[in-house]
């Protein structure tokens, strides 16, 4: 019996302390980070799921995309999702509906602020990532849509993804039929985009 309960106390306490050193990084943007067209299983977050597991065991990913979103959504529940999932770092890929749809520049870069406020104010580190969009919106419009990401990266001061498509975008083999969203043969792509500026932010082993 005594022995049993010291087998039961020590997988308790080991349970606790891995519990410690838990960290969760929260994926919040639209239809590319949702694995849109494609087995989610093979969406660039899967991947970034697997790859941490592998080289930073002490962090779990939590996918809070949804397809179609717009920054407009995405501010409306972005202080509900963070109280959910106390994240400790947020991947912001939001705002590509909104050049799509040709919303106003100021209106999304205003959602993207408030939303970058929440995060920080939950104490989430926050890396924002970058889009572009099709130069038949006109050059001012989309010169205006690129350049509002570097903006906010240089007013929060954050790590910035400059184009989440970068490498990727406009080549047939990695597009599907829609002419917009990658395929999975991209996704590997996409995740060597993000990491590059994710991994600084990442502890080794064993986050606190």
């Amino acid at each position: 019996m005594m022995f049993r309960f010291i087998l039961l106390f020590s997988l308790a306490c080991a349970m606790v302390a891995n519990t410690a050193h838990a960290a969760s990084i929260l994926v919040y943007g639209d239809s590319l980070s949702a694995a849109y067209g494609i087995p989610r299983e093979q969406g660039w977050v899967a991947l970034l799921e697997n790859r941490l597991k592998q080289q930073y065991p002490g962090y779990t990913v939590v996918n809070a995309s949804i397809s179609g979103e717009t920054t407009s959504g995405g501010v409306s529940r972005i202080a509900a999702t963070l109280a959910q999932h106390k994240p400790n770092i947020v991947i912001l890929e939001l705002g590509a509906n909104d050049g799509l749809r040709g919303l106003p520049v100021a209106q999304m870069r205003n959602n993207l602020a408030g939303m970058i406020k929440s995060g920080q104010e939950a104490k989430a580190q926050v890396l924002l990532v970058g889009m572009m969009i099709p130069p038949n919106y006109g050059p001012k419009y989309t010169r205006e849509f690129t350049a509002s990401y570097a903006a906010l990266a240089k007013e929060f001061k954050l790590p910035l993804v400059e184009f989440l498509l970068e490498g990727v975008a406009g080549k047939v083999e990695f597009t599907q039929q829609d002419g917009l969203h990658p395929k999975a043969n991209a996704q590997e792509a996409i995740l060597e985009n993000v990491w590059k500026q994710l991994q600084p932010l990442l502890k080794s082993g064993k986050p606190s």
